[in-house]
């Protein structure tokens, strides 16, 4: 049997990680700055994590949703003590998409509508009504298709308001900052804005946080610059440093019943062990103000290069836009200076490493960065 062959990869083994460390299976070192995608929060291998997911595996690894399994309600409790919603419930699943998934589906049972507002440039999943409010055509089967969604132009407020007025808006789904679409951040104008229609309307705001949350910007989420709080925040990625699992946070007026949602393997023992760890780390190391403070630094570095067309994000999510002829910067990065990035497009390098990752190792990079941009054509 053959590998379905769905991703382009690149001819590289990573067998170790260490940190913000990879090493691939012929001893080549990486900085990795992607991290997976925006997974590998507190670090490759960290020994606390390690530690945790090692006893809990001689313990017990997974049972089903039909048994108390006290993990889950110290990981709500820890969750809502570092996010600042305390008042919130938390339902966990296994990834990104799932957490979306479950969202348009909670705020659809909440207000008995159907539309969906999304946004150009917007990626919210593979999965079923996760990808049909995904702005990628090519990746939307005919059976995903749906008239429910309705994708509006980015930071156009009032495109947002006559939506509201000509259509029955079950739910608003946004990222803080887009990560597939390039890195752009919402205006914190607009966020308040989808609230004050959201309550207007009782529409439900969904706050798609699973790249741009869980401390990477500096806040917990993305969405806290604008100082208001959506009804569903929606969590993956950063949340496992690694290991599968996502979540929705609730707000109180949200009840739930029996059935509405469910899984199999959302909240197992090793799922929640893994995710107390991450919190543990976070909290312990103050990995949010680091994420800031590397992160400032970073960006600042970065605007110095005159080659630069423009640097967008906060804290550890840092998308550096360049002009065409250097399309080439991710594989040159990788190949010739051994550092891991991502893109957004072919002239977005998208930056999404560990939030425990050093001015050292930023150093490490800006050299690089420049060493490529300044080279000979």
């Amino acid at each position: 049997m053959k590998l379905f062959d769905v991703y382009p990869i690149n001819p590289i083994n990573i067998v170790k990680g260490v940190g913000s460390l990879v090493f691939d299976d012929k001893g080549t070192e990486y900085l990795d700055l992607y991290g997976g995608h925006a997974v590998i929060s507190i670090g490759h291998t960290n020994p606390h994590y390690v530690k945790r997911l090692e006893d809990q595996l001689h313990q017990i690894g997974f049972y089903s949703n039909s048994i108390e399994i006290p993990l889950q309600k110290q990981l709500a409790e820890k969750l809502g003590h570092v996010s600042g919603k305390e008042d919130y419930q938390l339902f966990l699943c296994n990834s990104g998409a799932e957490a979306n998934e479950n969202a348009l589906k909670l705020a659809s049972f909440y207000n008995g509508k159907k539309k969906v507002i999304a946004f150009k440039g917007a990626f919210h999943g593979r999965t079923s009504l996760a990808v049909s409010a995904t702005d990628n055509p090519k990746i939307i089967a005919p059976v995903n298709e749906t008239d429910n969604v309705i994708f509006l132009p980015w930071k156009d407020e009032a495109a947002l308001e006559q939506a509201f007025a000509e259509n029955e808006i079950s739910s608003v789904i946004i990222e803080g900052i887009q990560g597939v679409g390039g890195i752009q951040v919402a205006p914190e104008s607009f966020l308040q804005k989808i609230r004050s229609l959201c309550d207007a309307n009782n529409a439900v705001f969904i706050a798609d946080s699973v790249q741009c949350g869980y401390g990477r910007t500096g806040k917990f989420f993305s969405h806290d610059f604008a100082s208001v709080e959506a009804d569903i925040y929606t969590l993956a990625k950063g949340m496992g440093n690694g290991f599968p699992i996502g979540g929705i946070i609730i707000s109180p007026k949200i009840q739930p019943a029996y059935g509405m949602l469910g899984t199999t393997f959302g909240g197992n023992h090793l799922a929640c062990a893994a995710g107390l760890a991450v919190l543990e780390v976070m909290e312990r190391d103050n990995l949010m103000q680091n994420a800031a403070d590397v992160g400032g630094y970073l960006m600042d570095e970065i605007k110095k290069f005159k080659q630069v067309t423009e640097v967008r994000g906060r804290g550890l999510m840092i998308g550096i836009e360049l002009p065409a002829e250097f399309a080439h910067m991710r594989k040159e990065l990788l190949f010739k200076h051994h550092i891991f990035t991502g893109e957004a497009k072919p002239n977005v390098v998208r930056l999404l490493p560990a939030l425990n990752l050093t001015k050292a190792h930023a150093d490490r990079f800006l050299e690089a960065f420049a060493t490529i941009l300044n080279q000979p054509s």
